[in-house]
């Protein structure tokens, strides 16, 4: 039981930021399994697992808000789908470092663009037109691809590119976690059919899970409450964090 309840609190505040900013919940959660010498491609499977039921709540919740684009998201549903699956089976066959040091780059540089437009520029500019199927099928291939293979990427990857193209950071944020649901849930299946159920450890998952379910629908409310300029800004800052977490870690000084 109290294994459970220091889970419920990993997941809870993982997801408050996640289900507000559109990312950071398999980052932080994976962080915290592989602390504690958890393999990485274990760590992803059971922060993916937890996934499948925070992000069904925290998609749901974001809708009824109106936050998601239904065009938007079935455009990175189905991309992303496919590049879980394939990220899960890389992620057992070789390490996700190289990659993660690429992709914590060019997330620093997308971060200060970010802050930039939202910190510094007088009058914020917001598409009317969703990005074409050109930016987003690549997108949600490569951030669901990136996060089965790395235990997070998804949300810092799709939401941080979308809003950077000055797409409106309510709906992105909504659209990349509503989008979200289906690719943590084939990367789950596909991970319990490599790995095998009898390795996971499911009261971390169920912890995860728990925390998770208790504070997705708060996190999509003040998502929708939070005004555009700060919520960028947010966005902006908490990328970068990561970012530079990602890069610090591949150098072996974390």
């Amino acid at each position: 039981m109290e294994i459970i309840l220091v889970w419920s609190v990993v997941g809870l505040f993982a997801q408050l930021i996640d289900g507000t900013l559109g990312m950071a919940y398999g980052v932080s959660s994976s962080t915290a399994l592989i602390s504690i010498g958890v393999s990485s491609a274990l760590a992803s499977a059971s922060v993916h697992t937890a996934e499948v039921s925070t992000t069904l709540v925290s998609g749901t919740s974001h809708f009824k808000l109106g936050n998601v684009d239904r065009k938007m998201a079935l455009r990175l549903v189905i991309p992303g789908v496919l590049g879980g699956i394939v990220g899960a089976f890389v992620s057992t066959w070789v390490s996700g470092k190289p990659l993660s040091v690429v992709v914590g780059f060019i997330l620093l540089a997308m971060g200060f663009i970010i802050l930039y437009k939202f910190a510094f520029k007088g009058t914020l500019k917001i598409r009317t037109k969703n990005p074409s199927s050109k930016t987003l099928v690549p997108l949600g291939f490569v951030a669901a691809f990136s996060d089965a293979l790395g235990g997070g990427g998804w949300g810092p990857i799709a939401t941080t590119t979308l809003v950077t193209n000055n797409v409106k950071p309510s709906e992105a944020i909504g659209s990349v976690n509503f989008a979200e649901f289906f690719v943590t849930t084939a990367e789950s299946i596909t991970f319990i059919f490599l790995i095998g159920p009898e390795n996971f450890n499911w009261l971390i998952v169920v912890g995860l899970m728990t925390g998770g379910l208790i504070c997705a629908p708060f996190a999509a409310i003040l998502c929708k409450k939070v005004s555009h300029r700060i919520l960028g800004m947010l966005v902006g800052v908490t990328v970068m964090i990561l970012s530079v977490r990602m890069i610090l870690k591949f150098a072996g000084l974390i």
